[in-house]
């Protein structure tokens, strides 16, 4: 197999980009690429979708040959395509009558040994595995592809693909599957002079890959550091890669992901993880992983989607449909801190992955803000570029302002660098020996050097603790409330996201202006959160195969750990909690969801005739029922509303729980940690069989949020003695 030429990739495509897409401009500078979405696949026998699309967008164009037109097309699991356009033709598929909607394509954002340990899904006998309906498991990864030659993904005690499997090996000459990576296909754009294959030039896909379903690798670590075993959730599923990134288009394109749906259906996968998103959450009708989404859990598929990297802003979070799982990040009990011995003896401990060893070797040290001669004051002290004096910090280390700028100092000749940093809940890896601090840590060195004529300091190599307090919702992780539909609580659940180091891409440096390569790196973000709860989501369906998604997403929910409340309002940080994988595989209850019952939801959100096919991908007519149902109302596994701040207030939740437990058991509702005035009716009930069901409402009052607060929340907890069955219960006040 040839090299991967990732490398190629990372150094040429922004000229290349940048000469392909200025002659784009000239020749179609009004036109853009548009997704013209057409809902369901109809179901007569001769129908030919790809013709039908040539057909209308011929139409539409007045144009008989559309070949530079026609981007791609979708005909396996919905249909509709994805094309050129310019804004009047646009206008005339709009009114198309076959045509549900036109919406623009997108560029979506990535949102990455001993985390799993952690969450307790540990090897040996007490996590229990079905070795070979795991082997039958088939994820979907939608990222940036993945690097084919790591140990990660060597198909090495693998049979053969599962019969299921209806996939393909697209990922180029220089690619090739084997009976793990079953599969792999690449819809990111052509562009000329730069390789188009499957295999991950970014390092992200190949990380999240191998979080989800990587196999056991012993011995790994970054340069020292994090030494263990990497491995995944399910060592034994098969990887189907999707590759929707890379970094010649700077990010994921949605007509992209659109297609890549429609093919993971196609394919038979069992689940999806995404760690992709918008800046914002969208109306369902304009979200792309909402509409594939939905048609995946209409065919028993579960969606796992990353909350976004906007934290700690409130209503940030970019995943909001319900049919979606969506994933915060928290840490683990480990991590990395790299300390700064300054030369009055005082030492200070920040944040970093640092491999790099100065031997304790003390240099001076000197400000940016002093260390310039061309900018102002301000500039400096961030060592922005262009500031800092070669001459000045050349063989020093530099004191920044602003972690984001130390790679600056570093190209005019420092040694290391010691800057400040917003978040000190996360190590980056940095080029060069640097350690970021809080501000508190920060102010203590720039005291010592303004008191100090010639100030020195060493920087020392990373130390890795495992005794921090955890598990703590990352401050990166994006908050709720939900800004689209506000009673349904999102996050739905956070995982390890911070620190994790798992395979890489070699061709892809660790960082910026890095010259290392490396096989296994360390990432954080809800990127790396996300593909853990798909590894779960993937345990639990090998013991539960024939379990719905919502079923799935309910049972890792309710088992979920409390999460230590120490930001603002956590509820709308942790959702329903922290994942606990060996809890989640007996729940005792489930709250189940069905696609009629996603469109009642929808129905009572206003979507209805065009609007409804918008995401279903159906022509359906709303009932009177269906129209008058309350979001709340939707059988999901947390409970949520918008309430006045200041006036009486009274809200009731309908719930019906599934037994997926044991016959003949009796349930007790408690509800606990709540100011709140909250009634369950009933508040027992007996199951004498499996899977029967059982309807209650929970009924939230009060005289008001009262004493300046937002929100108030409780847990409502059922009971058997054995299983433990919790939902939050969440209110808040409607101008928070």
């Amino acid at each position: 197999m040839a090299k991967p030429a990732g490398s190629y990739c990372l150094l040429s495509c922004l000229f290349v980009l940048f000469v392909s897409c200025t002659s784009a401009a000239k020749n179609d500078q009004d036109k853009q690429v548009y997704i013209v979405y057409m809902g369901a696949l109809p179901a007569r026998v001769d129908y030919m979708p790809m013709s039908h699309h040539t057909s209308i967008l011929q139409e539409a164009t007045g144009e008989s040959s559309i070949e530079s037109r026609l981007v791609r097309n979708y005909k396996r699991s919905f249909n509709g395509f994805a094309a050129w356009l310019t804004e009047s033709e646009r206008q005339i598929l709009a009114n198309t009558e076959d045509v549900v909607s036109v919406f623009p394509s997108k560029t979506l954002k990535l949102q990455t040994t001993a985390s799993w340990d952690f969450v307790g899904l540990k090897k040996g006998k007490r996590a229990k595995r079905n070795p070979s309906i795991e082997s039958d498991t088939i994820i979907g990864v939608m990222d940036s592809g993945i690097n084919p030659l790591s140990d990660s993904f060597s198909d090495k005690g693998f049979g053969p693909p599962p019969k299921k499997w209806k996939g393909v090996c697209q990922g180029s000459k220089h690619f090739s599957c084997n009976n793990k990576v079953i599969g792999a296909r690449n819809y990111t754009p052509r562009i000329k002079g730069v390789p188009h294959s499957a295999i991950d030039n970014m390092g992200h896909g190949s990380h999240t890959a191998s979080t989800a379903a990587g196999n056991a690798v012993k011995d790994v670590s970054f340069y020292g550091l994090a030494n263990g075993t990497a491995r995944g959730g399910v060592p034994a599923a098969r990887i189907a890669v999707y590759k929707v990134c890379d970094p010649c288009i700077k990010g994921c394109t949605t007509d992209g992901i659109l297609s890549a749906f429609d093919d993971a259906i196609g394919d038979n996968v069992d689940l999806i993880t995404i760690s992709i998103g918008d800046d914002k959450g969208l109306p369902f009708h304009e979200d792309t992983i909402a509409i594939g989404a939905f048609h995946a859990m209409a065919k028993g598929i579960l969606t796992v989607n990353a909350a976004g990297n906007s934290g700690p802003e409130l209503s940030t979070v970019t995943s909001v449909a319900p049919w979606i799982f969506t994933v915060g990040a928290s840490n683990t009990n480990r991590a990395f801190v790299t300390k700064a011995v300054l030369g009055d003896g005082k030492t200070v401990v920040g944040r970093s992955v640092n491999s790099f060893d100065l031997k304790g070797t003390k240099y001076p040290v000197v400000y940016g803000k002093t260390a310039s001669s061309n900018c102002d004051a301000a500039s400096a002290a961030f060592c922005s570029p262009g500031c800092l004096d070669r001459k000045l910090v050349s063989g020093k280390i530099v004191l920044c302002d602003s972690v984001q700028n130390v790679e600056e100092a570093k190209y005019m000749g420092a040694v290391a660098s010691i800057a400040r940093s917003r978040r000190t809940d996360t190590a980056l890896v940095f080029s060069f020996p640097v350690t970021a601090l809080s501000g508190p840590a920060y102010d203590v060195v720039l005291s010592y050097i303004n008191s100090t004529k010639n100030p020195i300091a060493a920087v020392l190599k990373s130390e890795t603790i495992f005794n921090q307090k955890a598990p703590v919702i990352a401050s990166y992780s994006s908050r709720g409330p939900n800004p689209i539909i506000p009673d349904i609580l999102k996050p739905d659940i956070t995982a390890p996201g911070t620190e994790i180091i798992a395979a890489y891409s070699p061709s892809v440096p660790p960082s910026i202006a890095d010259t290392r390569h490396l096989k296994y790196s360390i990432l954080s973000g809800t990127s790396m959160s996300c593909p853990h709860v798909a590894g779960v989501a993937a345990y639990i369906k090998t013991f539960h195969p024939r379990w719905s998604p919502s079923m799935i997403q309910s049972a890792i929910m309710t088992t979920a750990w409390p999460v230590n409340a120490s930001t603002l309002m956590p509820e709308f940080a942790s959702g329903a909690g922290h994942v606990n994988p060996l809890a989640a595989v007996h729940p005792g209850l489930v709250y189940e969801a069905s696609k009629s019952d996603y469109i009642a939801f929808l129905c009572g959100l206003n979507y209805t005739g065009k609007n409804l096919r918008l995401i279903s991908g159906e022509s359906r007519t709303c009932t009177k029922a269906q129209s008058k149902s309350l979001p709340r109302n939707l059988n999901y596994p947390s409970m949520t509303a918008q309430v006045p701040a200041t006036k009486p207030f009274k809200v009731t939740f309908r719930r019906t729980v599934t037994n997926v437990g044991t016959s003949n058991t009796t349930y007790k509702a408690k509800v606990v940690g709540s100011k709140l005035n909250v009634e369950v009716i009933p508040d027992e009930f007996s199951l004498k069989s499996k899977h029967e069901k059982k309807s209650f409402t929970v009924t939230v009052s009060g005289k008001g949020l009262g004493g300046g607060e937002l929100v108030a929340s409780s847990q409502l907890i059922w009971s058997d003695g054995f299983h433990f069955v919790r939902s939050p219960i969440v209110v808040y006040a409607a101008n928070w």
